[in-house]
């Protein structure tokens, strides 16, 4: 499953460690000596701010600055943050802890069992070697890095994108270290296997990660907390096909971008690799036939993705009567409920050898921490707009910017949640930014959804650093990515996406009316 929230694989090469290292000390303490007076200058802000209004400023204060500098771990900062709201008299133990029982951290529950059942069963490995074994892909550089990039995007649809990442992994190391003996062989000069090949492959897995994670408000557990904290603040969860329809021509594009800028920047050596296409079927062939368990896995996931979407594509087509028994049915397939009982269902299953199709020691095993982020960020939105302080920053920052129009503010959102993402996980970024955008958006008077969505995306799209997402911290962590060719290369990639947000939230999201009902 995914790395614990806010952790970071070490590199396996010493002299890729030291400006990361130097970077995460210096932004760490940071974060220890500021916090402190940050909230007590939150506390004591000159206005007219009630004391549960300065109490939320200053978890916030608290919980943002952490969340950046990544002093103590992100999971362990959303904890305290919670806990301060009760002390600082923000609102009432059951106020807020009741967050936790939001359907959105059911959902992450869920989703994330039916995850590690595929990783307990190798099922995203079956999926991941089948594809690079199609023919055509395995015998070309470009190919091969394509295909770990398009593998990347589809798997993180399905399940996390650093599980995603992590997966790929092995499986792209082994690829770059046969490639690199036949680039070493014709390029003397080549140290190791540290090569324009190697970077190409190892962020086209961080990258088609990353973009595949965006297109379900379901999988990407930034989605899933801007998804949330949009419905906590607004009352409306934004629909999963209007959600697609904005999604869907942005990762296509997006995904192109990005190969683009990985091939102009990091060409490759050599564009043949021998052997290539053997050894992906040679790995494939060495798994044997679908094992009892991997085929429950996939059947269950299989009626859940349905049960998700049938409700959805009935209410668009308008073919289900209200006041009906199957009208009040399809009512109650809420996402979370769905999904937590699929899961449950593969407590049940025999997977052979008189085991259950997964047990509650690898069920244990999810990330809890993310779990944890994602109860705390929902609770923060609904927090801010019950003290009133989202409508008191948003008017505040709406004079000071001078935004007054949609497009502009989607701008800001996408810019400003990127620039963040960039430093820390794309969770926090979510979970900072769209709280802030849907009050300025009130403020200003537009309808909130298509900024919030624009926000949601720009926090998600940080490339250029190892802390930008934990894919760019895993293949970072391999020592095959060099930090000047990920900046470089990242830099391209988050110019090219910004008019791309634009186009797919403020474009798309205004021809199929995504507004408050």
């Amino acid at each position: 499953m995914s790395a614990p929230a806010g952790s970071k694989p070490t590199s396996t090469e010493g002299d890729f460690e030291g400006p990361e290292n130097r970077f995460d000390r210096i932004r760490s303490r940071v974060g220890a000596y500021a916090v402190l007076p940050l909230m007590a200058l939150a506390l004591f802000w000159p206005g007219d701010l009630t004391l549960a209004q300065r109490g939320m400023l200053a978890v916030l204060a608290f919980v943002i600055l952490l969340w950046i500098c990544e002093t103590i771990p992100i999971a362990a900062t959303a904890l305290i943050g919670i806990a301060l709201l009760v002390l600082l008299g923000v609102g009432s133990p059951s106020e807020v802890f009741g967050g936790f029982g939001s359907p959105t951290v059911f959902l992450v529950i869920g989703a994330f069992l039916l995850a590690r059942a595929m990783t307990v069963h190798g099922l995203d490995r079956r999926f991941a070697l089948r594809v690079l074994s199609l023919p055509g892909v395995g015998n070309s550089t470009y190919r091969t890095a394509l295909a770990f990039g398009v593998v990347a995007m589809l798997l993180a649809t399905l399940v996390s994108a650093s599980a995603t990442a992590a997966m790929l992994l092995p499986i792209g190391v082994g690829v770059v270290r046969t490639v690199g003996d036949l680039i070493q062989e014709r390029n003397p000069e080549v140290s190791g296997h540290r090569t324009r090949f190697s970077c190409m492959l190892m962020l086209a897995i961080a990258y088609g990660a990353g973009v595949g994670s965006v297109l379900t408000p379901i999988t990407g557990i930034a989605n899933v907390i801007g998804r949330g904290a949009v419905e906590e603040m607004t009352g409306y969860q934004i629909p999963l096909f209007d959600w697609l329809a904005m999604s869907g021509p942005y990762v296509l594009a997006l995904g192109v971008v990005m190969f683009t800028a990985l091939v102009l920047l990091n060409r490759p050596e050599t564009r043949h690799i021998p052997g290539g296409q053997e050894h992906f079927r040679a790995a494939h062939r060495e798994l044997g036939g679908m094992s009892r368990g991997e085929r429950n896995v996939l059947w269950i996931f299989a009626g859940t993705v349905t049960l998700w979407v049938v409700p959805s594509l009935l209410e668009t087509l308008g073919v289900v009567a209200p006041d009906t028994v199957l009208a009040a049915v399809l009512d109650r397939l809420n996402e979370g409920a769905v999904v937590v009982a699929a899961a449950g269902l593969l407590f049940f299953l025999p997977a052979g050898s008189g085991e259950r199709t997964l047990s509650w020691p690898d069920a244990a095993k999810i990330d809890w921490g993310t779990v944890v982020l994602v109860g705390v960020g929902l609770t923060i939105g609904r927090m801010m707009s019950e003290t009133g302080l989202a409508d008191s920053f948003g008017a505040a920052v709406a004079d000071l910017t001078g935004v007054q129009s949609t497009v502009l503010l989607c701008l800001v959102a996408v810019v400003l949640g990127m620039a963040i993402s960039e430093t820390t996980s794309n969770t926090a970024s979510v979970g900072i930014i769209v709280p802030i955008v849907i009050p300025i958006a009130v403020a200003i008077g537009v309808d909130p959804l298509i900024p919030a969505m624009a926000a949601i995306f720009g926090g998600n799209a940080g490339a250029m650093l190892p802390v930008s997402t934990p894919p760019n911290a895993i293949v970072y962590g391999s020592g095959y990515v060099p930090m000047i060719r990920m900046i470089r290369t990242g830099i391209v990639a988050d110019l090219a996406t910004v008019p791309l947000i634009l186009l797919a939230t403020v474009g798309i999201g205004s021809m199929i009316g995504l507004a408050l009902p």
